[in-house]
């Protein structure tokens, strides 16, 4: 490979992380989510949790949640970019895991749905008494899944291929010229820090665990529940994605325009409430992993 090309690829790598509408949900986002799962977690698996978590955790899963986004650039796990979203056909408001779970070179299985499925089998299948490598490969299945269940909960990690999940759609939030998958990724969230919650995120923490305790407490099992008693289900979460991303995401959302207090207090709703869905799914997967978990060891 010529000088010439290096140069054009350095350029090409350069660029994407320049680009920050390609990560998930932001750090605040992933924090949050995995918080208000902690609150969710049986004695069982707040054990297994804190056992697998790395020292620099100090025993709290929200410490990492944002870990895959920060490694995905490192040359051991670039393979791992490609399961942070699922993308539809362009303007197909549904998803399907057999047409849209691929990469960008046609490599099926490469979607953060079927990373959901790998992860959460990793750490089902495994013992107590593991050792040490196989405890290794757990705490980053671990921290895989906490962040994918995050991630495919965004409603532009389900968007469109034409589009990149809204990446290439530049609009201004409000005086800012950003691309609309930032938009949901961070900006809607670090607007509403510093326009209703003091800039504290425990603040919107607390108020999204009111709402779950209150408004939306008569959702909360159907949030839990996966068809066929199955341990993960992520396809309806894709699904879901994928619908609020036409009804809310790209409408009146077009190329270089500019979205301000309509589009953010209206978007507003349907965020809280994508990031308390995560929390409480997430909670409630890891919860029946470790179940089964607790009966093979005692097998």
């Amino acid at each position: 490979m010529g000088q010439s090309e290096l140069c054009l690829i350095a350029k090409a790598f350069a660029f994407l992380l320049l680009v920050p509408g390609i990560l998930g949900w932001g750090k605040e986002g992933h924090y949050l989510i995995c918080k208000i799962a902690e609150g969710y977690f049986t004695e069982d698996t707040l054990s297994m949790v804190k056992e697998l978590l790395p020292a620099s955790a100090e025993g709290d899963l929200a410490a990492v949640c944002s870990w895959p986004d920060e490694i995905r650039w490192k040359a051991h796990y670039r393979w791992s970019s490609a399961l942070h979203y699922v993308d539809t056909p362009d303007f197909f408001c549904n998803y399907n895991y057999s047409r849209d779970c691929h990469d960008t070179h046609g490599h099926k299985g490469r979607c953060v749905t079927a990373a959901i499925y790998n992860y959460t089998g990793q750490l089902e299948s495994a013992y107590k008494e593991m050792t040490s490598g196989i405890r290794y490969n757990l705490t980053e299945a671990l921290m895989f899944l906490s962040h994918f269940i995050g991630d495919v909960h965004q409603p532009l990690h389900v968007g469109f291929v034409g589009d990149l999940g809204g990446n290439s759609i530049t609009v201004r939030w409000y005086r800012r010229k950003t691309n609309l998958h930032h938009v949901w990724d961070n900006m809607i969230i670090e607007s509403a820090l510093k326009t209703f919650y003091h800039s504290n995120l425990t603040l919107m923490i607390q108020a999204i665990q009111t709402n779950i305790s209150g408004e939306w407490y008569n959702d909360v099992s159907a949030w839990r529940n996966c068809a066929l008693n199955h341990t993960a289900c992520p396809n309806p979460y894709a699904s879901e994605s994928i619908r609020l991303a036409c009804k809310y995401a790209y409408r009146n959302a077009t190329p270089g325009s500019t979205l301000e207090d309509s589009y953010f207090l209206s978007r507003l709703p349907i965020v809280e409430k994508r990031l308390a869905q995560s929390g409480i799914r997430l909670a409630s997967t890891l919860n029946r992993i470790f179940a089964s978990e607790v009966k093979v060891a005692e097998i």
